[in-house]
């Protein structure tokens, strides 16, 4: 706090009345109210109460806020007239703050603030005071209200809802615009001094702009601001309490103003003349390039539409503003051709779409720029005289005709030659083809319309010199009908007549088709191949026709069907015809034509089989030859079947019974020198795991030599095995122990020692080492003795 703030509350405090010399004193006032107003009241104890008038008067307490000092504010006092001073009444206070924030001395009546007082928390406080008897604990008063009222000081400095504010305003605005307002509060009583009397002033943003005191308007101070020169401000308003007087409290608001964008400028090429390119061979609708207007302005204010006012490609070229980019994009109006012309020439204008009318005079908001093209040279492809062709041939041509001639050129001036061709995939049965020079159409197969009324070719044309620069053209081949196909039945006839039939009576309407379709649409006409004594056609000359009888009764066992031969022709050129037959059935029918039996089952009734009875006896043959089928199958399954019939079966099992055999010595489990000998086996001998079929005589084979090799013995027994059907279909596993001939030992086999035991030379064993010295005495030792015998 400054010293003129503490010199100023001095000042108020001794204008004001002090409330520390402030006594509210009880007194009696006049009775003014009818005796009538006291009335009775019966106590707890019986006794008739008389209620006393009210004798005192009230005035308001004042306490200034903020106190500072160390002892208790003294706020007033209350005395009753009742009061003798000898203590017998005692003061009780209640209400607002009764006993925390206000206390009464019970014997003066002296009252006192405990704490420092805010006046912006409250602004007064509303208590009741009453006087007892001390010793009867009655009042000699009635309770009255009264009201101690704060008074302010200026303890609060104005301040702003917001820290800092965001305005804008148009630019070249004139001086005095209002740009926004600001408003501080003050919490102050503004009803009390110059407490909340608020002052506003500007401390930053001169000289652009100024603000109102009293109202607090921020408007510009400087004509024609330019946006594009600044844009934004930063302006401080100050708000000062006791009417902007030295001493009062202040706050401070900063404001950002930014001028908005108005059109004051118009737009400007940056370049007076602009060339571009773009090759002859650009379809129509390609964009060449883009011409660009600056405008100083933004939003749409910049906005900007192009156009082409002047220049010589006008009917060429095209100009479509881009929007998003505010660029004036050039298309391409009308195909170009640089051997007609080369180079182009366009006076381009940009205008402002939204012009201001106050800025007018610092026009005009249009700018214009010339735009030069130039048309670049391409080896373009062929071009077609026209767009499409349409050719229409009839049907009946012969192979080779030309149906039609495409004609293209080269546009370019060299004038390159030009080689035709159909392109396959239109032409997937190949019945056209082109000549490659001139481009003759001519067909390669038959036409028929009947099949394909429209063939759509592709057409291909390129430059000999460059054949993957080509044009394509289609080509529409129309077949023109031509009467080559003869009428016939339209559909297939089931007819009959009953035995019963009368003379004339119909029996079938027969219609006809045509696949040709002649300009003036379907004509048939109907008649018999020859004169028929039983029937006849009558044409009806709507492309139907009659069937009718010519004589009365049928038998059907003397004929039971009738073929009708009818010709059919059209009225076409050339006439086409043909026969169609109509098989005519015999039957008998009842008396309203209904038909019961035809011949089929008529010839057999004379045998006495019906056709049911056919078909029972058919099925129990099929039963009888199924059954022996059946059984012959299981007879030759049962004669298969094995004689051991267990789950374990002897040929996919290995049995291992754990002893050792007796060598060569044994010849009780098998007789191996048959391996050694085959002649030894003259008779086949019959298997013992399956029932045996049938005795048969055994197939005897070569006799090997003595010396022939086991290996080529048991090739020759599985060769046999293979090619006998009397063997078993399984596979059979048999172990001969055979090492073979490729063993540097030669074969350790014993077979062989019970027929040719002289043969076999024992001596290498000693060479081995000791560990077959026992095998050598005993194979050697015996041939040596041998010998010497």
């Amino acid at each position: 706090m400054t010293i003129q703030q503490v010199l100023l509350l001095l000042l108020l405090w001794m204008w004001l009345p002090h409330p520390c010399h402030t006594e509210m004193m009880f007194r009696r006032t006049p009775d003014l109210r009818p005796k009538s107003f006291g009335g009775r009241a019966s106590g707890n104890d019986g006794k008739t109460i008389h209620r006393q008038k009210r004798g005192w008067m009230w005035n308001q307490f004042f306490l200034l806020e903020e106190y500072t000092g160390s002892d208790y504010q003294y706020v007033g006092k209350l005395h009753s007239d009742q009061d003798k001073g000898d203590g017998s009444l005692k003061y009780i206070l209640s209400g607002d703050g009764a006993g925390t924030l206000f206390i009464i001395d019970e014997k003066t009546g002296d009252i006192h603030a405990t704490r420092r007082i805010d006046r912006e928390e409250k602004a007064f406080y509303t208590l009741r005071a009453q006087a007892i008897n001390r010793r009867t604990l009655r009042p000699v008063e009635p309770e009255s209200e009264f009201v101690i009222k704060i008074h302010d000081i200026n303890d609060n400095e104005p301040t702003f809802p917001e820290e800092v504010y965001t305005a804008s305003v148009p630019e070249m605005s004139i001086v005095g615009t209002s740009v926004v307002q600001v408003t501080a509060t003050d919490a102050d009583d503004p009803s009390y001094g110059n407490s909340a009397r608020i002052i506003y002033s500007i401390l930053q943003g001169q000289p652009y702009f100024s603000v109102e005191p009293e109202t607090g308007i921020i408007r510009t101070a400087l004509p024609n601001m330019n946006r594009e020169n600044r844009e934004q401000y930063q302006v401080v308003i100050q708000a000062k309490d006791m009417g902007g007087q030295m001493g009062g409290l202040s706050g401070t608001t900063t404001v950002n103003i930014t001028l908005t964008d108005v059109n004051d400028n118009p737009p400007r090429f940056p370049q007076s003349t602009i060339h571009l390119r773009i090759p002859e061979s650009s379809p129509v609708g390609t964009a060449i390039g883009s011409v660009k207007a600056t405008d100083a302005d933004t939003g749409k204010n910049a906005e900007v539409e192009y156009r082409i006012i002047d220049g010589d490609g006008t009917d060429m070229f095209d100009i479509v503003t881009q929007k998003d980019t505010q660029e004036g994009i050039i298309t391409v109006r009308k195909p170009l051709d640089y051997e007609t012309r080369r180079l182009y020439t366009l006076k381009v204008e940009a205008e402002n779409t939204h012009v201001d009318p106050r800025f007018y005079y610092l026009g005009p908001f249009k700018d214009t720029t010339i735009v030069k093209i130039s048309v670049e040279d391409v080896d373009e492809p062929p071009v077609f005289s026209r767009s499409s062709y349409l050719f229409e041939v009839h049907e009946d041509i012969e192979l080779g005709t030309i149906i039609g001639t495409v004609m293209a050129r080269d546009p370019d001036s060299a004038s390159s030659p030009i080689r035709f061709s159909l392109d396959r995939h239109t032409d997937l049965d190949r019945i056209f083809n082109i000549h490659s020079g001139n481009g003759s159409i001519y067909t390669s197969k038959p036409l028929d319309r009947e099949i394909s009324q429209w063939h759509n070719l592709s057409v291909i044309a390129a430059e000999i010199n460059n054949p993957k620069d080509a044009t394509r053209v289609p080509v529409y081949v129309r077949i023109l009908d031509v009467n080559d196909n003869a009428p016939q039945f339209a559909v297939f006839y089931d007819t009959f007549v009953c035995e019963n039939a009368r003379a004339g009576q119909l029996i079938q309407t027969i219609s006809a088709v045509d696949k040709d379709d002649p300009l003036g649409g379907q004509k048939f006409f109907f008649s018999l191949a020859a004169v028929n004594p039983n029937f006849t056609v009558q044409d009806n000359e709507d492309n139907t026709a009659r069937i009718l009888t010519r004589r009365n009764g049928f038998s059907r066992h003397e004929v039971s069907t009738y073929l009708l031969p009818v010709v059919i022709s059209d009225n076409d050129y050339p006439i086409q015809s043909s026969t169609g037959t109509l098989t005519i059935r015999v039957c008998a029918c009842d008396s309203r034509g209904n038909m019961q039996s035809c011949n089929a089952e008529a010839l057999l009734l004379p045998a006495g089989l019906s056709t049911g009875a056919l078909v029972a006896i058919l099925l129990c043959i099929i039963i009888l030859l199924v059954i022996v089928v059946l059984f012959a199958a299981l007879k030759r399954q049962r004669k298969k079947e094995p004689l051991i019939l267990s789950k374990e079966d002897i040929r996919d099992n290995i049995v291992s019974y754990n002893d050792e055999g007796g060598g060569e010595e044994d010849t009780q489990a098998f007789d191996i020198g048959t391996l050694r000998n085959p002649t030894a086996v003259d008779d086949k001998k019959l298997r013992r795991d399956i029932i045996p079929e049938t005795l048969f005589i055994p197939r005897r084979t070569p006799s090997a030599p003595d010396n022939t090799d086991v290996r080529d013995f048991i090739n020759q027994r599985l060769k046999e095995h293979d090619t006998d059907p009397s063997a078993p279909p399984y596979d059979s596993l048999a172990t001969y122990a055979y090492e073979g001939n490729d063993s540097i030992a030669e074969s350790l086999s014993s077979l062989e020692s019970a027929t040719t035991e002289g043969d076999q030379n024992y001596d290498y064993l000693r060479e081995w080492g000791p560990q077959f010295n026992k095998l050598a005495e005993m194979y050697g030792g015996g041939e040596s003795d041998k010998d010497t015998s």
